[in-house]
């Protein structure tokens, strides 16, 4: 390396420490690949992690800006040097990369590499993704690589690292998807035990005013009446175990790691991009956790299922001893003022409703065709 051995000792542990931090997949990589290409004075570095048909189930790149990722065009398939890399398993150490027989299919909008740095990163005898370097920013003899013997060795440390880092964040994450999928079990008990009993007396009970009908109008209308008070009892049970059922994640986890998780899922689930941003936020009260959790559950429904929207954000933020939290998208948007005369939306009555049940407030933001902002503040405890 160009760094002398205490800085570069230094630099070593900021990486590795920086990768210690996150749980999140997709932080991890991007992580990676940053400290390897401030580690290793690149211009880009990159990280692939294949997929299962030949091509790569997420590719992280450093070094490129967004215009020139978009221009690029889809992520790049299992080919050429990276096919080497990952069925191969070994590095490869290139003075200019462009004139080794396995470079193709690079896209136009693709910027010029020379001189190349890769190696795969392996969990025991599995090939768990393909890290790279290119155009190390330093002086380079016609015809040699920029990266060096040491550079190599040093990637490998960090490549072993980075596979202890990726395969925590993945187990971290199945752990979330798991939880999650218990909760869903447990609300879905918890709903049947309270609400099918009542269901079942309501449909008996209908039944017997449909035949009452016409040889005996008084016993039906008393039969109805007996209906309508059955059917408020299970809403009152239905409201009761979705309302005052405090999601098992929010005690475990905390708010920030409980959406962050949820979000995460809605992300793979639907085709809206879904991101979340939560830094600073102290622990709140538990009625101000779960509002805050409710509302940005019935929010998030609203945006995808509705909206037509192609970017979701989330954001938590402290704000004096509370906390702020606003759910913005893209979609089509409607007239606030509108929707509440004609009585429709009563998903945000209901999301006012929990908003000042947790001593805070609620703001919606909206214009056809501009999207949406719900924001919702909590003072704290």
């Amino acid at each position: 390396m160009s760094h002398g051995p205490r800085s570069g000792l230094a630099a070593v542990s900021s990486a590795l420490l920086a990768m210690s931090r996150h749980l999140e997949v997709r932080d991890v990589l991007k992580t990676i690949v940053a400290s390897a290409r401030e580690l290793f004075d690149a211009q880009y570095a990159a990280l692939g992690v294949p997929d299962d048909h030949g091509g790569f189930a997420q590719f992280v790149v450093d070094g490129v800006s967004e215009e020139q990722w978009k221009a690029i065009g889809p992520l790049p398939r299992q080919h050429g040097i990276l096919a080497a890399m990952l069925h191969e398993a070994r590095a490869e150490r290139l003075a200019d990369v462009r004139k080794d027989p396995r470079f193709e299919g690079w896209p136009k909008a693709h910027p010029d590499l020379v001189d190349f740095l890769g190696l795969p990163i392996r969990d025991g005898d599995e090939v768990i993704g393909a890290l790279f370097l290119a155009n190390k920013n330093c002086p380079k003899p016609e015809g040699s690589c920029g990266f060096t013997a040491d550079d190599e060795e040093l990637l490998g440390i960090l490549a072993q690292h980075a596979a202890i880092a990726l395969t925590n964040a993945r187990l971290y994450e199945r752990s979330r998807e798991l939880t999650i999928a218990e909760e869903r079990s447990r609300l879905a008990h918890e709903l049947h035990d309270a609400v099918s009993q009542k269901l079942f007396s309501l449909r008996l009970t209908a039944q017997a005013a449909a035949r009452l009908v016409d040889r005996d109008p008084s016993r039906a209308k008393g039969e109805l009446q007996q209906v309508a008070a059955l059917a408020a009892e299970a809403a009152d049970e239905l409201r009761a175990a979705v309302v005052e059922l405090r999601p098992a994640a929010l005690d475990e986890d905390g708010l920030v790691a409980t959406l962050r998780t949820q979000i995460q899922v809605l992300d793979r689930a639907h085709s809206a991009r879904v991101t979340f941003a939560g830094l600073g936020v102290k622990a709140l009260p538990a009625s101000q956790e779960e509002a805050l959790l409710r509302v940005a559950q019935e929010a998030l429904h609203n945006a995808l299922r509705h909206s037509g929207a192609d970017h979701v954000e989330v954001t938590l933020d402290r704000r004096g001893g509370g906390a702020v939290l606003r759910i913005t998208d893209d979609g089509s948007g409607f007239d606030p003022q509108a929707v509440g005369r004609a009585g429709r939306h009563l998903g945000l009555v209901s999301m006012r409703d929990r908003a000042s049940g947790a001593g805070g407030s609620l703001t919606v933001e909206s214009v056809p065709g501009k999207g949406t902002v719900i924001e919702m503040e909590v003072p704290g405890g």
